[in-house]
């Protein structure tokens, strides 16, 4: 099918992309300029924003509590943003949202983020929320069995990074991970999959941009054939946890997230893989209300149960 007529309309506002990278400070203040206002958001039982003590230092986490009643899951949330943007805030009607669907706790975090924080800096503080959340269920009340991680785009990358990390450390508390529209292949060779040529143009996020607005990680040490930073490069898929890939139609990053889905079932990890028509990059972000893509939230639910 064509791009949703509505995400059609709302390209159409946009100026093409060039190499350049953007301007930070402009980036950060645009996105959380365009936010609706709380009242407008969907209302969650109890929100808390509260920070974590980590051996890298504290990171600010906003926990989604969506009843008052006992403990049950839990689902840590990496927000996307190139590793340079995004935040608590920029996130917060998807974590709502998630809350609401699923009954789990959500707890999101603001990690440090390019270049002000060098890799492995935002890396360090998603894998150390994980770790206090597994580790101190009296700060955040869980059942002790559904502790599932979820992010979008960069986000993504983190999910699929730290689960891997948490595998290797011998930790098994992550009983899921949810991926949406995630970049796990940070080495942009157009030649790697279809979609960075079919999806160049005019789709919102576009391949031109890809190099430019991910440099901040990549020039912060972030090296694209780390497994930390490109999670499909890791040799070895094998005992991870059951994932949730989601991808959009008409994104430069679709066919990645699709091959990484691929090569997680190929190493005999349970993997469901979605790929919603008509949308782009950040629809869950930006266009989740519609209709079509609302959705979303109840799949993820029915994921975690």
């Amino acid at each position: 099918m064509p791009v949703h007529p509505q995400i059609a309309q709302f390209l159409s506002t946009l100026p093409p992309s060039d190499a350049s990278a953007p301007d930070v400070a402009g980036w950060r203040a645009n996105g959380e300029a365009h936010l609706p206002p709380v009242s407008e958001r969907p209302p969650v039982h109890e929100i808390a924003d509260v920070t974590v003590t980590t051996p890298g230092g504290e990171v600010p986490v906003r926990v989604y509590s969506p009843s008052g009643d006992g403990p049950g899951g839990v689902l840590v949330y990496f927000h996307g943003g190139a590793f340079f943007s995004g935040s608590l805030e920029t996130h917060d009607v998807i974590c709502r949202s998630l809350a609401n669907a699923s009954g789990y706790r959500v707890v999101s975090v603001g990690y440090r983020l390019a270049p002000e924080a060098a890799f492995p800096a935002g890396l360090d503080d998603c894998y150390a929320v994980v770790r206090w959340v597994a580790e101190n269920r009296s700060s955040i009340p869980w059942d002790g069995t559904r502790l599932a991680l979820a992010g979008d785009s960069s986000g993504g990358t983190f999910v699929a990074a730290v689960t891997a990390m948490a595998h290797d450390d011998g930790i098994t508390a992550i009983s899921q991970q949810v991926l949406f529209y995630p970049s796990v292949d940070l080495d942009f060779d157009l030649s790697r999959y279809p979609s960075l040529t079919e999806n160049a143009e005019g789709k919102g996020l576009e391949t031109v941009a890809l190099k430019p607005t991910n440099s901040f990680y990549i020039e912060s040490g972030a090296d694209s054939a780390d497994p930390r930073v490109s999670p499909i490069k890791r040799a070895d898929l094998t005992g991870l946890p059951p994932a949730l890939i989601i991808t959009a139609e008409y994104d430069p990053l679709r066919d990645e997230g699709e091959a990484y889905a691929h090569r997680l079932e190929a190493a005999g990890v349970s993997t469901t893989l979605h790929r919603y028509a008509g949308a782009t990059h950040g629809f869950v972000q930006y266009f989740g209300w519609l209709p079509e893509y609302s959705g979303v939230f109840a799949e993820v639910a029915d994921f975690l149960d």
